[in-house]
């Protein structure tokens, strides 16, 4: 691993606007290089991966999205399928950008269309309050188990349906080792750099979220920063941290994964709110 930071990967696809990216600025600052450069897609599921699964979509009365390409697959497979979505279909959304990406399918209705700040808490605090639906979970394959295991666990009427698949790229490991330091940003980007290369062979690595860096924790990798944490909200701040220290010559530690049991907090008030509200309707 190398002790200087001076070429960076982000496993992302470049954004639109280069100059609005935090890692631009951070690149001028500290003169460093930096990529974009998926190591996953997201691609739909084709007509017959769909109908395998053996779901009624006009069965459903909403449907939660958290990504555009599983509206752009829900739609698509609407359309192949000849299934005519209601207009009082309602569409409960992660963030407030996914909800406006549905203006390319449908008019944008606030009534019909609710999104989250996108964290799990704000999604699952969102579900509760049209709990009264039911609703089609839009999945990729493979995906976290969080918010399926959340919506069993609160009793909420819901379908998960798998909408598109996580494929690796082909970028390849030699182009990774022209790197001193990689950002992944899910257990997927962790999957594919193990398959792409061994562990002691890998440049440094900075993880976003809780499910990447525990997954890159137990295959061994030597995560030197991660967020968001209390003191680096952004990946890009934890970036930041990171090479600052190096630059020091200070020495980094590993980051350690310590389970978030603000979660497990969260859901069991949710539950609880449900059986109170529960109790007062038969009261």
């Amino acid at each position: 691993m190398n002790n200087t930071i001076n070429k960076i990967l982000v496993a992302q696809p470049a954004p639109t606007i280069i100059e609005k990216s935090p890692f631009y600025e951070l690149a001028k600052r500290l003169g460093v290089s930096i990529d974009y450069n998926p190591l996953i897609k997201v691609i739909g599921v084709t007509p017959k991966e769909f109908r395998s699964q053996r779901i009624n979509i006009l069965d459903h009365t909403a449907v939660i999205f958290t990504s555009r390409t599983t509206i752009d697959s829900f739609f698509h497979i609407c359309e192949d399928a000849r299934v005519t979505v209601p207009e009082t279909m309602k569409y409960i959304c992660s963030t407030e950008s996914i909800a406006l990406y549905l203006q390319k399918y449908i008019v944008y209705r606030k009534r019909k269309i609710s999104f989250a700040d996108g964290s799990f808490q704000g999604l699952i605090e969102l579900v509760v309050k049209h709990k009264e639906e039911k609703m089609l979970l839009s999945l990729s394959e493979p995906h976290k188990p969080e918010i399926p295991e959340a919506l069993t666990r609160l009793n909420i009427n819901y379908t998960p349906i798998i909408l598109a698949r996580t494929v690796a790229t082909d970028i390849s490991a030699e182009s990774l080792k022209e790197y001193d330091l990689v950002l992944l940003y899910s257990p997927w980007d962790v999957k594919s750099i193990c398959e792409k290369m061994a562990v002691e062979e890998m440049p440094a690595i900075a993880t976003f979220g809780e499910g990447t860096l525990k997954l890159a924790v137990e295959k061994g990798i030597h995560v030197k920063a991660n967020a968001p944490t209390p003191i680096a909200p952004s990946l890009a701040k934890a970036v930041d941290i990171y090479i600052q220290n190096v630059r020091k010559g200070a020495v980094v530690d590993d980051v350690a994964f310590v389970s978030d049991e603000r979660k497990e907090e969260f859901l069991r008030s949710q539950q609880s709110r449900l059986q109170k509200r529960g109790r007062s309707k038969k009261s």
